[in-house]
């Protein structure tokens, strides 16, 4: 590794550290530290670490949770046989944070996960300059502007799976676009598992993932990994199902959830979704007032621009950066129960967003001229702002982040608010001003289509490079 990129990776490592664990010092509602769904995790992680157990069911009973929660929790458990009371919660965070829970409590736990959003943006910048062939001056502080950014700044050190789902799939795309030998294999395989044990909702974005490599593997006619790895898969699913039904009794870990009693586990995304109203959020997820990702941090708009831009060049791995994220955006679109909820916004997008932010920076290094540079600096440093006003009131205590964050004490956000629609709201003002978006958005994706010319022969995947004959063996 030359020196270069490893101080771009070191440096945006230890913005992302600096920033992650600031953020922890801010409470997650006025009534706890650790609020919503992130009490269930902990109390999780806990009985993991003292009784080996995912029954919280003694960790309830003598209100482990007022080390962090002030109130009286929800309840959110379903009491099992035997009075179990396991969380409705895949099991793969708490397993993570076992630990430091047990060891240092939940200010420990939210500055593990800090350290953990450091070494993925680490990764996140490794993967732009070795894969992607992005400079390593650019990729890192490209890479610390928007990590340091809502909403990977937030839930940088919040007790959620989103920042741990987004490393694996990092991991797993930096793998992918690899030599795909024995290592590279295993790699994969283990990050795409590893995904459906954070949260059941990332599964199809690892599908897609597997199905990119394993793509790549035919048209290599490398039989033998195909199969290895398809089997290993196989296991790996079955294992994941057969587990969930004995620990959780159903096929998900929603069969254990007090909301879904009644409903059934599948109700999680709706008992009856409108899917049509839903296709709102492909522009309100960018756009929304207070719960789209581009108000807190205007550099989102340029990915946009940088996947119009990857669909025309074709660079070899674009496919491993556009369809995940698509694929993700997708999941957040369709099958969340809502955008709105009682949490920070762009949660859903979270596990895609560094494969947006490898795009932008391709973009930004290989496309854009120094305008557009400027441009996009300009943009990102708003992010920045937007992260350093919000642990000035968060700190101060005027702020939570889950509630009152949108009367952060910031003017450029306050202004560009009055031109996003309010999607809470409905009406004309809200219908014109998503048509306008809509616009808008096109002609984004135009203008970053027509600004990439094809340079050289498209490469979509990207093509087999030769492996050493050792490598050549199944997973």
């Amino acid at each position: 590794m030359n020196r270069a990129l490893l101080w771009a990776m070191l440096g945006a490592a230890v913005a992302v550290l600096v920033a992650s664990g600031l953020a922890a010092g801010v409470r997650t509602t006025y009534g706890g530290h650790a609020a919503v769904d992130e009490p269930q995790y902990l109390l999780t992680a806990l009985s993991l670490w003292e009784d080996r157990s995912l029954d919280i069911s003694d960790e309830l009973e003598q209100e482990r949770w007022r080390a962090f929660h002030d109130t009286d929790l929800p309840v959110q458990t379903e009491v099992l046989d035997g009075g179990r009371q396991v969380s409705p919660h895949d099991p793969l965070l708490p397993l993570m944070l076992a630990a430091p829970m047990g060891l240092g409590g939940w200010l420990a736990a939210k500055l593990a996960l800090a350290g953990l959003a450091a070494a993925i943006a680490a990764l996140t910048v490794w993967v732009a300059v070795r894969r992607f062939g992005v400079t390593p001056w650019l990729a890192g502080a490209g890479t610390a502007l928007v990590f340091v950014s809502p909403p990977l700044a937030v839930y940088g050190s919040q007790v959620y799976p989103e920042l741990p789902a987004a490393g694996a799939v990092v991991l797993a795309v930096a793998a992918a676009t690899g030599r795909l030998g024995r290592r590279g294999l295993r790699t994969v395989a283990a990050a795409t598992v590893a995904l459906p044990w954070l949260s059941v909702k990332y599964a199809p974005v690892a599908a897609v993932i597997v199905a990119l490599v394993l793509w790549r593997l035919v048209r290599a006619h490398r039989n033998r990994a195909v199969v290895g790895l398809c089997c290993g898969l196989a296991v790996a699913g079955l294992a994941y199902l057969g587990l969930h039904r004995l620990w959780w009794g159903g096929w998900t870990v929603y069969a254990s959830g007090d909301h879904f009693t009644e409903t059934g586990e599948l109700s999680v995304m709706g008992v009856s979704p409108d899917l049509a109203g839903r296709t709102l959020r492909l522009v309100a997820l960018l756009v929304d007032r207070g719960y789209g990702i581009a108000v807190w941090a205007p550099v989102w708009l340029l990915s946009i621009v940088a996947v119009a831009a990857l669909l025309r060049r074709r660079p070899a791995g674009a496919a491993l950066l556009v369809l995940p994220a698509a694929t993700g955006w997708a999941v957040a679109t369709w099958a969340a129960f809502t955008m709105h909820g009682f949490w920070w916004p762009g949660r859903q997008l979270v596990v895609v967003l560094p494969l947006l932010l490898i795009a932008v920076l391709w973009w930004v290094d290989q496309v854009a001229g120094p305008r557009l540079r400027a441009l996009a600096a300009v943009l990102a440093g708003l992010g920045v702002l937007a992260t350093a006003t919000l642990l000035l009131d968060g700190l101060s205590g005027q702020l939570t982040w889950v509630t009152g964050f949108e009367d952060v004490d910031n003017p450029i956000y306050s202004w560009s608010r009055v031109l996003l629609p309010d999607y809470r709201h409905p009406g004309t003002a809200m219908w014109v001003l998503h048509c306008l978006w809509i616009a808008a958005l096109c002609v984004l994706a135009v203008a970053g289509w027509r600004q990439a010319r094809v340079s050289r022969p498209p490469q979509f995947p990207a093509p087999e490079r030769p492996v050493p004959t050792s490598e050549l063996t199944s997973v």
